[in-house]
């Protein structure tokens, strides 16, 4: 099960490290080993966030997604990202940009640098929004309890997650602004960048977030005429072309993920400038992680470990906010890349051990689902 899931990952970390190899010594060797070993530390929480939207659809878009998506996923953030946002900040042409990043590897990184706030809004807001939306929903099953229940209830306002993280990048574009104004800094266009950047974030979340939930509904409404048409098939001895119904709903949810991964990789592409200058290491290095991520995703859906550890969504998400308020603070401060990806491994490792917990608990019959769920969850110390 590990290799056949992992197969695809090996397979590219052996390419990718002899790629490393000849294109720049055993220096190199150990640049896209640092690159590949950072991204994944900084995305296990996408891969469980992803699980969760995965598990969803058929073996056949798995596939897809462990393929085609990781192509997206390398060549699309990891590769043209960076070379897209310098030469946006830049204002200069994509030739010239991708010159920049193979012959003059310091300005590259200067200007990636300098649109760093723009990308931290926009990043920052889409993360935050997830972690919100989540927090403010009524779960039958909750992790941290005493914290839960009462965001539960204040989640029943309307539109109270928007206003939150309006707030909360209205303070960001303040911040940046005080630091570019004591520094000489034009610090009204400052924070204007940075409040529009955020407010695109804001937008992306609500067009994605809206076209995803609009498409699931569609994905059960299709499975559910996918059981009614089974039925009339075997009651009238016709085939019925389910594979085709379930696939038209998935490629939207899989549009939806490449979106959603995107977004999770923003803090892995600038982290890698502390590394290294050289875009094709750089490539090398996150693309190979980036294979580990999808990788390890497909192994949680099919080993059914949400399932089976159910609080490892929860600290996911609150990795996920973790990692929005990071870029959000980033603006201003430099936040170590070592930090970022262990406050997250840390959240997630936290929400795996309560659910070994609880586990144990309802195995020997001191828990059970609903309140006494709960009742379990406040016991166990979480």
């Amino acid at each position: 099960m590990v290799l056949k899931t992992f197969g695809w990952s090996f397979a590219i970390t052996a390419l990718g490290l002899v790629a490393a190899v000849l294109y720049g010594g055993w220096e190199a060797f150990g640049i896209v080993a640092i690159l590949c070993v950072l991204e994944i530390s900084l995305s296990f929480d996408n891969a469980v966030v992803n699980a969760g939207i995965l598990k969803k659809m058929n073996a056949f878009w798995q596939k897809i997604f462990l393929t085609i998506g990781v192509l997206i996923a390398v060549f699309g953030m990891r590769l043209v990202f960076p070379v897209v946002i310098v030469a946006i900040s830049a204002k200069i042409g994509p030739i010239e940009a991708v010159d920049l990043a193979l012959n003059d590897a310091e300005r590259y990184e200067q200007l990636v640098t300098d649109a760093h706030p723009s990308i931290a809004a926009f990043g920052g807001m889409f993360l935050l929004m997830i972690f919100l939306d989540f927090i403010f929903e009524d779960r039958d099953i909750k992790w941290l309890g005493w914290l839960e229940r009462p965001l539960a209830k204040l989640g029943k306002v309307d539109m109270l997650s928007v206003c939150i993280a309006l707030v909360v990048l209205a303070i960001s574009a303040m911040t940046f602004a005080t630091q570019a104004h004591q520094h000489g800094g034009t610090h009204v266009d400052a924070a204007s960048t940075v409040l529009l950047s955020g407010v695109f974030g804001l937008i992306t979340y609500l067009v994605v977030g809206g076209l995803s939930g609009y498409f699931e509904n569609k994905l059960e409404e299709e499975e559910e005429r996918e059981h009614e048409a089974e039925e009339e098939a075997k009651r009238s001895g016709k085939q019925v072309g389910v594979v085709q119904l379930a696939g038209k709903a998935a490629f939207f949810m899989f549009l939806y993920l490449e979106v959603l991964d995107a977004s999770f990789s923003f803090d892995g592409v600038i982290g890698a400038f502390a590394i290294t200058n050289d875009i094709v290491l750089m490539a090398l290095g996150l693309g190979v992680g980036a294979m580990y991520v999808r990788s390890l995703t497909v192994y949680l859906v099919r080993q059914g470990t949400l399932d089976d550890y159910v609080y490892l969504e929860h600290g996911a998400h609150y990795a996920i906010g973790a990692l929005a308020l990071i870029l959000m603070v980033s603006i201003r401060y430099q936040i170590p890349e070592v930090v970022t990806g262990l406050i997250g491994v840390a959240l997630i490792a936290w929400s795996f051990w309560s659910s070994v917990r609880r586990n144990k608990a309802l195995a020997a019959g001191e828990g059970g689902s609903g309140p006494a769920g709960d009742k379990t969850e406040v016991s166990s110390g979480v």
